[in-house]
């Protein structure tokens, strides 16, 4: 991957720390690989995000759409279980973790199921009738019938 020192531009510039904090942050592993997921198009406005999230119970689960951002947020609850085990070696990872996904407009969250050790999360895109498209017919453009005065003829009679 490929780094790039930002500090020269720290000097000279005033007012764009934040700019190149953003820089930094999206050049620093901006998206972990934790918990894995996948995207599916399961039909024409129907989509499904799968997240893979063994180990975690539904409870310990949370699912919040807001605006056009899905979150999905993971937090193991403290092990109250009264066994003094000694954990060798660690393998499956239990750590929180919070996964948030850009939606597109009109796309609403219809359901989530939680089995076998995935999360799936079905949405819909659902389009209102205002903003669908829709055909307009084309007419034919006929002569108006013309009102004839018969006063014309009148006066050359």
């Amino acid at each position: 991957m490929r780094t790039y020192d930002l500090t020269p531009f720290y000097r000279s510039t005033i007012g764009f720390d934040r700019l190149f904090s953003l820089l930094d942050q999206s050049a620093a592993d901006g998206s972990p690989g934790y918990p894995p997921y996948n995207i599916e198009r399961t039909g024409e406005n129907a989509y499904r995000i799968t997240v893979a999230v063994s180990g975690f119970a539904k409870e310990e689960l949370s699912i919040v759409a807001k605006e056009n951002t899905l979150t999905i947020k993971g937090e193991k609850a403290a092990s109250e279980n009264g066994s003094k085990s000694e954990v060798l070696y660690r393998g499956i990872a239990a750590r929180a973790f919070e996964r948030a996904f850009q939606l597109a407009d009109f796309v609403v969250v219809k359901n989530a199921s939680l089995e076998h050790g995935l999360l799936h999360v079905d949405l819909v895109r659902e389009i209102p009738e205002a903003k669908k498209p829709r055909n307009i017919p084309i007419g034919s453009v006929t002569p108006a019938p013309q009102v004839v005065d018969g006063s014309a003829e009148k006066a050359a009679a």
